[in-house]
Order: structure tokens, then C-alpha cells, then sequence
């Protein structure tokens, strides 16, 4: 019998405009009051989740910046895996080879080394990548542009954010030269002190090795007295993967999700666009109600 259900965000539990839709929230609940534990595993911060989750009354576990910090049902933190300031200055000594920005992710506010202008142009060029349809100044009016502006914090160097004392999540790069991030991507393969994935082609994203969301998932609900074969997961993109393809109860994947993690999932539901979460949970309390 599933007892915990854990839902990736984008582009699962959300609708592409990254919102919840009331049929899903509504199924959510359900669930909750059947039982059943419901958990958030995301890429996101914390405070990037609670974006779009603040107002809904979702009462649940908080498993986010890709496994690196989780937090109970009170919001307080019970366990994280930051990334070391010296593994960051060797991604940092390798990606400075390349042109892209370097997304430095944390427990409150993204950072990125460069000048105001700097920052605010890769801030734009990469909103732009959403929007191809609007211009630089319509870009600047979108809600995604204003929250990632709004979290952005501007820095010199990585030692400025060292005096700080900030816990580093994740490190976070963007781009559409999708061979660039590849050849990044092998040349950091090596260091096995970290673990690469990606929310989308486009992207990739750097964690400490111990920060993946199956593994930290595990480690989280066998803590709670949880077995795996109690659990059903949900996602859809890469960084989903560590998750999907370990042996937990259920493991669903999204029709949109990407192939190779339709692959290694047990089931595959309806889009997110869809209600693929909603559908799942509705046939998951079906099925348990026959059964009990």
C-alpha cells in the first residue's frame, strides 16, 4: 500500500505557467486526509517553492534545491548537504573556460558574480529563452523576469560569498550551446565530489554528490518508518532520474517528461498540462479503497 506520494514541481505537479491547478491541489488533499504523507521534491529552493505554494494551505515535507536541504512539515530544516566553498571554486576555476553564467543556488537568494549590468543581461537572455515571441522590454514585464530579479543578489567573487557564510545548494548553469554543457559537464565528471543533472536540455545543474533526490528521498522516509516499497514518485525531467530509477513503490513518469525517464519509470501518466498528477492520485485512492 502507497503511504507517501513525492511530486516533482515544474512540470509535474505544476502547469507550464508554474502554477497548481485546483483539481490537482484538491487531489493533493484528498490524499493528505486518506493518509497518506505527500512530500515536494524539487529543484527549487525552499523559498522558490513556496512561490507557488503559499497560498494553498498544502500542508507537507519540503525535499528541495535538488535533495540539498529538507524540511518537515513545520518547515523547519532536519537535514542538508551544501556544497564546500573549495568544490565551488573548482567549478568555478573550469566554467570560467566557458561562456556562461554561473547561477550560485542557496537556501534564500541566487548569486552570480559579475557587475549589476552584467547580471541583469543574463538575467534577460535567459527569461528571453521563454519568450521568444516578446522583446527585451516586454520580457522585463513577465512575472518569471520579476521573481528571478527579486532573488538575485549580485557578487565579485566567490570569497564575497564565503565572508557571508552562506550555504551553497547547487550550482546552476543555462545555456542553448547544449555541447558546451555537455563538454562542462565531462569535464567535471571526474570530481567525485559532485553529481550533475538537468531540469531541461538546456541546463545543468551541480550538487554535491550526496544532494540527489532518490537517495535523500530514501534516507528522508526510511528516518520517518517508511519503506520504499511504500512510496510513489512522481517527475519528469533528468534530475528526476536518481529518483524514478530506484525501487520504490510506484514510480510514474509524466508523458511529458523526458524519454529516458519514461524509460525507467514503472508507469507513465498524463501530461502535466493534463492534470497527470491529479489523474494518478485519483486512480492511486481508487485502487487502495478497492483493496482495503
Amino acid at each position: 500500500m502507497i503511504k507517501v506520494i513525492a511530486s516533482d514541481m515544474d512540470g509535474t505537479l505544476l502547469g507550464n505557467d508554474h502554477r497548481i491547478a485546483p483539481e490537482t491541489l484538491a487531489a493533493v488533499k484528498d490524499a493528505c486526509r486518506a493518509g497518506i504523507r505527500f512530500m515536494i521534491r524539487t529543484g527549487r529552493n525552499f523559498h522558490g517553492a513556496m512561490q507557488e505554494l503559499s497560498d494553498t494551505g498544502l500542508v507537507c515535507d519540503y525535499i528541495v534545491s535538488s535533495g540539498a536541504e529538507v524540511r518537515n512539515p513545520q518547515e523547519n530544516i532536519v537535514l542538508t548537504y551544501p556544497m564546500s566553498m573549495e568544490l565551488c571554486r573548482r567549478v568555478y576555476s573550469v566554467i570560467q573556460e566557458y561562456p556562461v553564467s554561473m547561477v550560485i543556488c542557496t537556501d534564500g537568494y541566487d548569486y552570480r558574480i559579475g557587475t549589476q549590468e552584467e547580471v541583469e543581461e543574463s538575467l534577460l537572455l535567459e527569461t528571453m529563452l521563454f519568450h521568444m515571441n516578446l522583446n527585451r522590454e516586454e520580457v522585463k514585464q513577465t512575472r518569471q523576469f520579476i521573481q528571478m530579479k527579486e532573488r538575485t543578489r549580485v557578487l565579485s567573487d566567490l570569497e564575497e560569498l564565503e565572508q557571508k557564510g552562506v550555504r551553497v545548494y547547487k550550482l546552476f548553469f543555462f545555456s542553448e550551446d547544449k555541447e558546451m554543457l555537455d563538454r562542462i559537464k565531462n569535464r567535471l565528471e571526474p570530481d567525485k565530489e559532485v553529481a550533475a543533472a538537468s531540469s531541461f536540455p538546456t541546463n545543468l545543474e551541480l550538487t554535491d554528490v550526496r544532494a540527489q533526490k532518490g537517495p535523500v528521498l530514501k534516507e528522508y522516509i526510511e528516518s520517518l518508518g517508511y519503506t520504499m516499497d511504500e512510496v510513489m514518485v512522481l517527475g519528469d525531467s533528468l534530475n528526476d532520474l536518481s529518483m524514478i530509477s530506484m525501487d520504490f513503490g510506484a514510480t510514474v513518469a509524466m508523458e511529458n517528461g523526458d524519454p529516458e525517464v519514461k524509460q525507467a519509470a514503472k508507469y507513465i501518466t498524463r501530461t502535466n498540462e493534463e492534470l497527470g498528477v491529479a489523474y494518478t492520485i485519483r486512480e492511486l485512492l481508487k485502487q487502495q479503497k478497492v483493496t482495503a
